[in-house]
């Protein structure tokens, strides 16, 4: 049975639901995303595109780009809001589909063309998106999720593209080898020092020559650009780690404020991990400092979700990874290696006041917000704080209205 993979993709996400919310908007040039001095835009309007503004970019240089530019800081609240109802529609409407991000969908209709003509049941779905949301979404259709993926970057703005089976390779040649996905601004580069600039010039290349020259991910990349992949749609993937970093408005050496912030970073991750009914048996901090060096420590643990003996082990690996005593312009925490359970007492170290307290602050949280009960050291900054199950199937949303 031949595949059919429905890819959909939101337009310009953060733009178009400001838009939505306030129409003075339309047709003006609007970036939303951090406005600090290390701000980055989470997403930026076509109109913006023609002066080199990209997502991504520093805020810094997007406005020095294009200077008559809306600046928005965005809310993530909202946005997750219209991303659910989205999903809601398609989940309704579809029997699998993965969610990649907050605005970007896979539908399998493999089989579903023997009962209504998968490009009808796409224009459909696609109507039916913009009605009950309001906002602009383009999709593209074809055998794998790659060429579906391409194709509605081809398609948009608020557009749709079908390939038909066995056009894979006509469509993809004469295309950009930046179109393809993996293929970064390293890569690229690599790849047009070697006199490649369009996709057709690597399905013409022997795979082994590519292999010779960009390792393993050479066979992936020349896969890709023949049209080939065998990615199945995913409705869930388990998380196998948590992560909360932070970026500083301005290079830090003061030791206590590193201390704080990562103590409300692990305060976070473990009311997560109880939050998913989750233990963790490895904790790993991250330190880059104002030069970008960038170092990592990790320790494997006995499996907990309990502050008290996670705050220490982060501590520890930040007393030793802190040793140039310069700088620093992030600082970051990690929990891995997962598993699924409840924090047990320790025979010797712990008593049932100790779950009570947990499970009572829990409490708090869960009906007044992650922010109603907080350490002291950890109120100014509280930025950090979150309340999310990261747990509960749905992707991680870019926090574009965060001060980075």
């Amino acid at each position: 049975m031949k595949k059919s993979i429905l890819h959909l993709d939101l337009d310009t996400f953060f733009v178009s639901v400001e838009r939505l919310l306030n129409s003075e908007l339309l047709k003006k040039p609007v970036l939303v995303g951090g406005t600090g001095s290390r701000g980055v835009v989470a997403a930026c309007s076509y109109e913006t595109r023609k002066y080199g503004v990209r997502s991504g970019m520093a805020m810094k240089i997007a406005k020095q780009l294009c200077p008559q530019a809306i600046v928005i800081r965005g809310n993530a609240g909202t946005y997750m809001k219209y991303s659910n109802l989205i999903t809601d529609v398609i989940r309704d409407s579809v029997p699998l589909f993965e969610k990649t991000s907050v605005d970007e969908f896979y539908v399998d209709l493999t089989g579903m063309d023997r009962f209504f003509g998968n490009y009808k049941f796409a224009c459909e779905l696609r109507k039916r998106i913009i009605k009950e949301s309001g906002l602009p979404i383009s999709f593209g259709l074809s055998q794998n999720k790659i060429v579906s993926k391409v194709a509605t970057g081809e398609a948009k703005p608020n557009n749709q593209l079908k390939i038909d089976y066995g056009f894979e390779k006509a469509f993809l040649a004469p295309l950009s080898i930046r179109k393809i996905p993996m293929i970064g601004k390293a890569t690229a580069q690599t790849l047009i020092h070697l006199g490649i600039d369009r996709v057709k010039l690597i399905q013409e290349m022997p795979v082994e020559m590519l292999t010779s020259v960009m390792g393993k991910n050479g066979q992936t990349i020349w896969n890709r650009a023949n049209g080939i992949d065998s990615t199945p749609v995913i409705p869930y993937c388990e998380r196998k780690s948590i992560s909360n970093e932070r970026t500083f408005n301005l290079d830090t050496i003061d030791v206590q404020r590193l201390r704080d912030t990562l103590t409300a970073m692990v305060d976070t991750l473990c009311y997560q991990l109880r939050l998913g009914n989750k233990m963790t048996g490895c904790v790993s901090v991250k330190i880059r400092y104002s030069d970008f060096q960038t170092y990592n420590k990790q320790i494997r643990i006995p499996y907990t979700s309990a502050d008290h003996i996670l705050i220490p082990a982060a501590m520890e690996l930040f007393n030793k990874l802190y040793e140039r005593r310069i700088l620093v312009r992030l600082i970051g925490v990690k929990f891995s290696h997962l598993v699924g359970g409840h924090y047990q007492i320790n025979l010797f170290d712990d008593n049932e006041k100790t779950l009570n307290l947990y499970k009572s602050l829990d409490h708090i949280r869960n009906r007044f917000g992650a922010g109603s009960v907080m350490k002291a050291s950890t109120l100014d900054v509280r930025t950090v704080i979150s309340g999310r199950n990261p747990f509960d199937g749905e992707p991680p949303i870019l926090l574009a209205h965060r001060n980075q």
